[in-house]
Parts: structure tokens; C-alpha cells; sequence
């Protein structure tokens, strides 16, 4: 038997459909009004989004079919693989069976253009030529940099201002697919103007980021906003990872018991456990779902669930999400696509309905966890997905105490190629975990808005 086996599935086994939670779960909250406080429908997306989208976004439909030009594209690397970590459970001494779905083989290496592939097909089919962005880490600007470059489309990125200087190669490659990328907060926007003037050095966040890539698109009708996670049709999208890994553990002859995903915005947990859990709500096996997050940016466990809007300046919809507030601005660590203030709504209602649990991890233990991965199975992990190998590293060892022969299947959302100065500044020893600033935490949540559930 080989140290690492893959599970494979054929190109014909690319989901045909999106699986959407909202069908399963009891009431949703809707998505509100920022001016009138009322229910979100289709028209009132419509300026930021296509049609289609914003249908997407308010579906409790259980299943939306897939485009086939989308289908064509997302056959240029999916299905995606998923390994059995024989090697890591021999370097644990655990009797666990861990697995890990694996986005890193995508071109812009994530799991980012399941959903950038499927937004820029659709502004293409109304018509829309220009789309922005913004984007923490990279992984998401660089999707739809690509996404853009395969449709023809231009794209704006703003680019979280420590993140734009922490990861340079990130922004060249959004440039090399043909996109623009601007340090945000910028002076390219009101919303970027008005936070330079109070706080010249501000290092951003992605909360401002959305205000600014908002901000244009409502301000331009030639041009549409396009997000990376948190919406819920964003979550749709991302979908294909899960249910890819349903068919593969069939293949394995195997079931996961833990599923584990690293979360910032939502895109990825959701997109590997909401089949999952949809599957356990319509009478399937029961799976315990684990929500990895930073402890500097500790939005479900430690934020207010309650409407807030998703960027700082207020022009998005009000979301029912954990939120630390909009305008909480965390510390610079290095898992950039996981310093955002609010959760996705979808994966908030979840933590309420008792369906996912969350842990947060500190930086640190997180890169000494991605380190002992790469080492064992020879892949070197986004910082984002260390959190989720980490807490998967410890249900193992749980698992060695207690004697039992637990399944774990976690997401590894994308390589970390471009991260490697933070691997340095661990390897060295100077990387230091950052805490959470109970002082901005605490102005930020008290600055929510006033709106029914706030």
C-alpha cells in the first residue's frame, strides 16, 4: 500500500449542481434594506450584481443547476483530489483516518475560482465588461484576475493595505492575468479618502476593501461588484467541493465523523461541509463540523450575532452574521483571507441551529501545524488552511488517547506558495501570535446598527 493514497473522481463526475443549505435549514434570516430596514429582493441587488445572482443569493431552491461553460472551466482542475494522510497519522501515532480535499491544483491555487468562475460567466452574460473586488490575502483577487482574463472581463482589485506589501507576488499575479490591484484604503474612493484623513498609516481591512470595490461598482452602471465569500450565493458556488468528497469517501469505503475548514468569510468551510450537513438534515449520518478560526479575529467565538453590514462605510445589505463589528480592524497577522469582521450568514445561522461548532487557534501553533503537515505529506499549506490542520492535528490526538478510530476530513484551501515569508518568519522564530484587541472589539460591536436582531 502506498504511504499517501487519492481518491479520483472522473470529469464526468464534476457536480452538474450547486447544493444550497438555505433549502435545509428552518428560516434563514433574510438579508435587510440599509435604508428602509426591510426584506432584500432581486431589484435591490441588482445595481452591485446580475439578475441571476441576486436570485442566487435569495434561493431556498436545494439545488441550482451549473452552466456547462462553467462546467467546461472548472474541468481544467476539478474534480479536485482528496488524499488519506497515511503519512501524517503515522507521524501522530494516531488511530484516526485523516483526510484533507485538496483546492491548491487550481490555476490561481485555491478554492477561490469555483466561485470567480461562476460570477464572471454570469456579468459576461448580462453584458457586464468590468468588475471589483476586494481581496485579503490574494487568493481571491487572483481568482477573479483569472476569471476575468478567461472572459474577458477587467478587473479592479483593492487589495487590503498589509496584505498588498506582506504578499507582493499575490499582486503580481493578479497584474500577469491582467488585472489592477491598489493598496486599500485608497484615494481612489470616498470611503478610502475619509479613512486615510482620520488614520493616515491605516493598514486596512477587508471591510474597507468591500467599501471602496462597492463603492465603484454602485457608482459606475458599466461596472458590478464581485465577492469572494460571506453572500450566500457566493457559499452555492463552493459547493462542488463537498459534494465532490461525498462520492469520494464512497470511494474510500469511509465516512468522516469530524469535518474540519478554516473560517474567515465562510467560502471554504461552507463549501466543504454544508453538503454534509444537508445531507445529515435530510436524514443522512451524523457528521460534527468544526468552524477553524484566528484567535486575533475571533468572529464566531467570540463576535455578536446580529445585522450588520458587510463593509465599513454601510453601502452592502444588512447580513444576519457574527460580526465583530464593521469597523473592526484586526491585527496584521499573516492569514490575511481570514481577517474579515463578519461571518457568512449561512455558516452564523449553522452555529446557531447547533449544526457547526467553532475553536480559535493562535498563528503560531497554526504554521508549527502547517510545518509538521508539509513535512509528512509534502505539501506546504496557505496559512489560511492551518488553522483547520491544526484543529484536525488535535482530534487526532484526541483520538490516540481516548483509543478511538475516529474519520477526519479537512479542507486544504489552497497552497502557500506565496506565503512563504510568513514560513520564514516562523522558522526563525520571529513570528508572534497577535491578539485580539479587546478595546477595538468592544467600540466596533457597540457601533452596530440599530435594525431588528442588532
Amino acid at each position: 500500500m502506498t504511504d499517501r493514497i487519492k481518491y479520483l473522481l472522473g470529469e464526468d463526475e464534476i457536480p452538474r449542481t450547486w447544493y444550497n443549505l438555505a433549502a435545509d435549514l428552518p428560516n434563514p434570516e433574510p438579508l435587510l434594506h440599509p435604508g428602509t430596514g426591510a426584506p432584500i429582493v432581486v431589484d435591490d441587488l441588482t445595481p452591485f450584481i446580475p439578475e441571476v445572482l441576486a436570485r442566487q443569493e435569495l434561493s431556498r431552491e436545494r439545488e441550482i443547476e451549473i452552466p456547462e461553460p462553467v462546467r467546461q472551466i472548472y474541468a481544467q482542475w476539478r474534480p479536485s483530489p482528496m488524499f488519506r494522510a497515511r503519512r501524517l497519522e503515522r507521524a501522530l501515532d494516531t488511530p484516526a483516518h485523516i483526510y484533507y480535499k485538496y483546492e491548491g491544483g487550481s490555476p490561481a491555487g485555491s478554492h477561490k475560482p469555483n466561485t470567480a468562475i461562476a460570477q464572471a460567466y454570469y456579468n459576461k452574460e448580462a453584458g457586464i465588461n468590468r468588475l471589483a473586488t476586494e481581496t485579503g490575502a490574494g487568493q481571491w483577487g487572483s481568482s477573479l484576475s483569472l476569471a476575468g482574463a478567461m472572459f474577458d472581463i477587467d478587473v479592479q482589485v483593492f487589495m487590503v493595505k498589509v496584505s498588498y506589501h506582506q504578499k507582493p507576488y499575490r499582486r503580481l499575479l493578479m497584474e500577469t492575468y491582467g488585472a489592477r490591484c491598489v493598496a486599500s484604503p485608497s484615494v481612489e474612493t470616498e470611503a478610502g479618502r475619509a479613512i486615510l484623513a482620520e488614520d493616515p498609516d491605516c493598514s486596512g481591512s477587508l471591510g474597507i476593501a468591500t467599501s471602496e470595490a462597492m463603492e465603484i461598482a454602485l457608482n459606475d452602471p458599466a461596472t458590478n461588484y464581485a465577492g469572494g465569500s460571506v453572500l450566500n450565493h457566493v457559499l452555492l458556488h463552493q459547493s462542488v467541493i463537498g459534494q465532490e468528497a461525498i462520492a469520494q469517501m464512497t470511494l474510500a469505503d469511509d465516512y468522516p465523523d469530524i469535518v474540519i475548514g478554516c473560517a474567515g468569510g465562510g467560502s471554504n468551510l461552507g463549501g466543504l461541509a454544508f453538503p454534509f450537513i444537508g445531507a445529515k438534515l435530510r436524514g443522512g449520518k451524523d457528521v460534527r463540523v468544526i468552524a477553524a478560526e484566528p484567535a486575533a479575529c475571533p468572529t464566531l467565538t467570540r463576535g455578536k450575532l446580529a445585522y450588520d453590514f458587510g463593509d465599513t462605510a454601510g453601502i452592502s445589505p444588512l447580513l444576519k452574521m457574527h460580526t465583530l463589528g464593521r469597523t473592526f480592524i484586526p491585527p496584521s497577522f499573516h492569514a490575511g483571507g481570514l481577517r474579515y469582521h463578519g461571518m457568512a450568514p449561512l455558516v452564523s445561522d449553522a452555529l446557531m441551529n447547533n449544526l457547526i461548532e467553532a475553536e480559535a487557534v493562535k498563528q503560531t501553533a497554526c504554521f508549527a501545524a502547517g510545518i509538521q503537515f508539509a513535512r509528512a505529506e509534502g505539501i506546504v499549506p496557505a496559512p489560511e488552511s492551518t488553522h483547520a490542520i491544526e484543529v484536525a492535528i488535535r482530534e487526532a490526538l484526541r483520538c490516540r488517547e481516548e483509543g478511538t478510530a475516529k474519520t477526519i476530513l479537512f479542507g486544504l484551501s489552497g497552497h502557500g506558495h506565496f506565503d512563504l515569508s510568513a514560513y520564514e518568519a516562523h522558522l526563525t522564530g520571529a513570528l508572534r501570535d497577535e491578539d485580539c484587541d479587546e478595546v477595538e472589539m468592544a467600540r466596533a460591536l457597540a457601533d452596530l446598527p440599530g435594525f431588528p436582531g442588532a
